[in-house]
C-alpha cells in the first residue's frame, strides 16, 4: 500500500477531491504589499453554498496583540481569500499567502508518481514521515528568519502527519519575530468534513465547507499542543461549542 493510501489521499487528483476554490496564485503563494490591489480568490466560481459564521475570540485577541504595531507583516497559510487579504491590508499589513495544505497534498502526489515512474528504485530517498517533511520544507515556507509579526495557521496541523506538523511548527517559529503571534485552530474530535476559514470582521470568521483536501490525521490533546509549541512564552485558548479550540501562541 502506498503512503498516499495510508494517509487516505489515494494516488489521484480527481475532481471529486478538489477544493471549491483555489488560491490567487497558481503556485499557492502570494506576497501582497500593503495598499496594492489584490485579485479576488475564485472570482469566477459559483457562490459558496455551505457557509456559516462563528464569533472568534481568538481573532479578537490576535488583533489586540497586534494593535499599535503599525506596518506589520502577516503570513496566511490557508486559501488566499480576498476578504481576509483586504482585512489586513486595510490595517497596513503586508500580507504573504501560501496555501500550505494544498502544497502538501500536491507534494505527496508528486512523490508517489515519481516513485512509480522510477519503478521504486529510488533507494536513496528517505521515505519516512520525517524525511518527507524535510523534503517538503526545502521548497516551501522559504522566507527569511523573523519575517512575520503574525501567522494564520488555521486548523492545518490536524491534517498533517505528526512528523510534518512538528517540523512545520519549528519552521514557523523561526519565521516569527520575537513577540510575534501565531493563531491556530484545533478540533476537539475528528472532524466529519473539511472547512476553510476567512475573516469577516474583527471578531467573526466565515466557515466554508469544502470537499476534503486531506483527511484529518490527528486530534491533539492539550499536552501534545503544549509540547508542539514549547518554545512560545504565552498561550491563550478559547473553546467553542462547535468543537473548535482557538489558540494563540506568542513567541
Amino acid at each position: 500500500m502506498s503512503f498516499l493510501n495510508k494517509l487516505g489521499l489515494g494516488a489521484g487528483g480527481s475532481a471529486a477531491n478538489r477544493e471549491i476554490s483555489r488560491p490567487v496564485a497558481p503556485s499557492g503563494r502570494q506576497r501582497t504589499p500593503a495598499g496594492a490591489p489584490v485579485a479576488a480568490a475564485g472570482t469566477n466560481r459559483a457562490p459558496e453554498s455551505h457557509e456559516s459564521t462563528r464569533v472568534s475570540n481568538g481573532l479578537k485577541e490576535l488583533l489586540w496583540n497586534l494593535d499599535g504595531l503599525g506596518r506589520g507583516t502577516l503570513l496566511d497559510l490557508g486559501a488566499a481569500w480576498q476578504t481576509t487579504l483586504s482585512f489586513f491590508i486595510e490595517r497596513s499589513f503586508r500580507v504573504s499567502s501560501e496555501d500550505l495544505l494544498r502544497a502538501w497534498k500536491d507534494f505527496l502526489v508528486k512523490e508517489e508518481a515519481d516513485q512509480r515512474a522510477s519503478g521504486n528504485t529510488l533507494d536513496s530517498l528517505d521515505v519516512t514521515p520525517s524525511g518527507r517533511a524535510a523534503r517538503f520544507l526545502e521548497s516551501n515556507l522559504q522566507y527569511p528568519e523573523a519575517s512575520f509579526d503574525a501567522i494564520l495557521l488555521w486548523d492545518l496541523l490536524d491534517y498533517l502527519e505528526p512528523a510534518m506538523a512538528k517540523q512545520t511548527v519549528a519552521c514557523l517559529t523561526g519565521l516569527l519575530r520575537p513577540g510575534g503571534v501565531l493563531f491556530a485552530l484545533f478540533h476537539s474530535k475528528k472532524p466529519e468534513g473539511f472547512q476553510r476559514y476567512r475573516v469577516a470582521d474583527s471578531n467573526t470568521l466565515q466557515v466554508i465547507s469544502c470537499p476534503v483536501l486531506c483527511p484529518a490525521q490527528r486530534v491533539y490533546q492539550n499536552r501534545e499542543i503544549q509540547d508542539l509549541f514549547g518554545r512560545y512564552r504565552t498561550t491563550k485558548a478559547f473553546v467553542g461549542r462547535d468543537q473548535l479550540r482557538e489558540t494563540l501562541f506568542i513567541k
